[in-house]
């Protein structure tokens, strides 16, 4: 009788923990750690960012992430042939005006587009960054022959030049621009990523549909010139540009970024991190896939070109905008 009477009070104590428990199993969202998951997946298939930076296929032919417009009009008949073109910007706008041949695609509907397509994918924009974002996504995804049209329409015509209200020099005297040396690079814990899914494929699925579906993340030059310690920076340049262009105050420079020699965890997994290049493009590759790794990333509007245009470190850079690149004349349709 004694040891009944203790087994019941005992089970008075615990039900209410055993409820709860039970409660918590069922109602708890369903996620697992997946960062170390998704990044053996990542290297086990070939694509670490440099991958996805340059894609070569099993035939050794490389596919830049960016193309430029043809040359002339001459071949602008052939070049919309080849690709099947997504392009992201408002229907309005690609009604005035489009490559011909393009479809006009929401950047939230880029994964179901892709799908339909029955040759190479070309995304155009009006700049090249939302097309470079859209690019690395779509690499991600299965479809890593894609590449963006490098400027954009901007490159293409300019009557569609929306580049150029994008440049400036705000660097250039401003207190938080410096010459100083890199700050040493720092190893960090790997970003806290949690996924449903359990194995790479399904969690690398599960995390680009939703870095698609949140849309493009950026953040403007001159906000990190004001207010530069709200972010972690990286400055994805060589060294002799880190140097020859100077920074924003406090810029990390990392590069190489892969996940094989872990370059990776450079990065401050606790702080909004902003990735700035030259242009903006390359930018816009880097940033999708650490947010699809569970870091909290920008890309820099505009680049270099956005923070100093005027720069005379420059020299005959192709991605120097209005010097060493400028608007064509091609030739775009309305139908």
């Amino acid at each position: 009788m004694k040891t009944t009477w203790k087994f019941l009070l005992a089970l008075v104590v615990l039900l209410p923990f055993i409820t709860l428990s039970g409660c918590k199993k069922e109602t708890e969202e369903d996620v697992v750690p997946a960062f170390e998951t998704l990044t053996a997946y990542l290297k086990a298939n070939k694509m670490d960012l440099s991958d996805i930076l340059l894609y070569t296929d099993a035939a050794g032919v490389q596919y830049n992430f960016v193309i430029g417009a043809p040359a002339t009009e001459a071949d602008v008949a052939a070049f919309a042939a080849k690709y099947y073109i997504i392009d992201l910007r408002a229907a309005a706008d690609f009604a005035t005006g489009h490559i011909t041949g393009a479809h006009s695609v929401a950047f939230a509907n880029i994964l179901s587009e892709a799908a339909k397509a029955d040759k190479q994918i070309l995304v155009v924009c009006y700049t090249g960054q939302t097309a470079t974002y859209a690019t690395s996504l779509l690499r991600m995804y299965g479809y890593p022959k894609t590449q963006a049209l490098k400027w954009g329409m901007s490159g293409w015509n300019a009557s569609m030049d929306k580049y150029t209200a994008g440049v400036g020099s705000p660097a250039q005297g401003n207190a938080n621009w410096s010459t100083e040396a890199a700050p040493a690079n720092v190893t960090y814990a790997a970003a806290k990523l949690t996924a449903k899914a359990t194995d790479g494929a399904a969690i690398l699925k599960e995390r680009v549909e939703a870095i698609v579906a949140e849309g493009l993340k950026t953040v403007k030059g001159s906000d990190l010139l004001a207010a530069p310690t709200t972010y972690f920076i990286n400055n994805y340049f060589t060294q002799a540009d880190y140097t020859a262009f100077g920074h924003i105050k406090g810029a990390y420079r990392i590069n190489p970024l892969l996940l094989s020699d872990n370059t990776i965890l450079n990065l401050n997994p606790d702080m909004k991190v902003a990735v700035y290049c030259y242009t903006g493009q390359t930018s816009g590759i880097v940033t999708p896939y650490l947010r699809v790794l569970g870091y909290d990333a920008y890309s820099v509007l505009f680049g270099m070109n956005g923070l100093y245009n005027s720069s005379t470190a420059w020299g005959t850079s192709i991605n120097q905008w209005g010097v060493g690149a400028k608007p064509k004349s091609l030739s775009t349709v309305t139908n």
